[in-house]
């Protein structure tokens, strides 16, 4: 298992900072539409932010219910009702920065050591509870923030009164999606022992991949949306439909109860709506090519459309500005992700241990596989 180092305490108390403006961010944003009296925009802002609190707080309190079984029911009580209050993200940073202060800062002179000192149980606690921080972020991407651009990029092509404000938030919007990308890369990466270390130059390729790629799509489907909402959402549902019986096609076990597992497939079909997003840790070259190969079927149909179907939409600049950036967008994506998954992408894939030496077996007796690891293994 790879350590948690300074570096990775600092990203953490920045994610921290980001985590908290980005609520700021938001309630400003949807208070701005609410001045300039676009209520319904205002309210699908605070909606989408609603949503995905209630999902990732469901998600949070299983994973400490299943993690803490056996234990005091008073301990459960309480950390149900911080989630109850939806504070259960800031209780889990609050434990990163407990055990991520230990690992990074306190145990520096205790040596490698095996596996079963302590300073490897600490850097195990560590990686586990920013690990499952990472996924909760992603969900709440994809839940809250990519919706949320959808709106920000229709009402900055429906009305000409651009502002500052909304550049910024569509532009920090873009960035936060594919950083939350590689971040939950980078911790799942530390959690499986099997995985190579996610490098600087292989850590950029897939940050501009995620990047070009999610921003190609999010640009051709606000487009479509300009033409028409109803079409738009049609085209939307039917996607999520493929995306979602595509997991169930996995037979993905990453829950503990039915209920839960068929509510992560669910946030899993919205994942995969915008990006490609692994579910069994299997090889995925034929999976993701059919994936990419139908989204630039999508985009450049949706622009043909908008071609043909409403000619004075080429009267507005920004058209031409977004059609532009689509294809460039679309292009430099699948140029990153060939160039990621033929240099960069790990072949060594998590491998269950069967056998234990004396010293793995002791060390092994108190410390359960990870989340991910169980995720990955199935």
């Amino acid at each position: 298992m790879m350590k948690f180092t300074k570096q990775n305490f600092i990203f953490l108390v920045g994610g921290i900072i980001v985590y908290i403006t980005d609520i700021g961010v938001d309630f400003w944003v949807a208070s701005k539409y609410f001045y300039q009296g676009q209520y319904c925009w205002a309210i699908l802002i605070v909606c989408f932010r609603g949503l995905s609190s209630l999902i990732t707080q469901i998600f949070s309190y299983q994973w400490f219910k299943n993690d803490r079984k056996g234990t005091d029911h008073g301990k459960l009580d309480w950390i149900f009702l911080v989630h109850f209050f939806h504070c259960g993200i800031f209780l889990r940073y609050w434990f990163a920065l407990k055990y991520g202060c230990q690992a990074a800062f306190r145990q520096e002179s205790s040596g490698d050591g095996s596996e079963a000192d302590p300073p490897n149980i600490i850097q195990k606690q560590a990686i586990d509870v920013l690990t499952d921080i990472n996924m909760l972020r992603v969900f709440k991407t994809f839940l809250e923030t990519t919706p949320q651009l959808f709106v920000q990029i229709y009402v900055l092509m429906e009305h000409n009164n651009h502002n500052f404000y909304q550049y910024a938030a569509i532009i920090i919007s873009f960035c936060g999606i594919s950083f939350s990308m590689v971040d939950y890369q980078i911790s799942l990466r530390k959690s499986l022992p099997d995985k190579e270390e996610f490098r600087v130059l292989p850590k950029l390729v897939y940050l501009f991949y995620k990047l070009l790629t999610i921003t190609s799509w999010i640009l051709s489907i606000s487009l479509m949306t300009l033409l028409s909402i109803r079409s738009s959402i049609i085209l939307l549902i039917l996607l999520w439909s493929c995306g979602f019986a595509w997991t169930l096609k996995q037979h993905t076990t990453f829950c503990k109860s039915k209920e839960m597992e068929y509510l992560y497939r669910t946030v899993v079909g919205i994942i995969i709506l915008f990006t490609f997003f692994n579910t069994k840790g299997r090889k995925t070259k034929a999976c993701i090519s059919i994936y990419y190969a139908t989204h630039t079927f999508v985009t450049v149909g949706i622009l043909f459309v908008c071609l043909f179907w409403k000619p004075a939409v080429l009267k507005q600049i920004h058209f031409t500005v977004v059609s532009i950036l689509t294809i460039l967008s679309l292009m430099l994506g699948i140029i990153f992700l060939v160039v990621y998954y033929k240099y960069f992408h790990p072949t060594i894939y998590c491998k269950q241990r069967m056998f234990f030496d004396e010293v793995d077996r002791k060390g092994g007796d108190n410390m359960e596989v990870g989340r991910f690891q169980n995720f990955l293994m199935q």
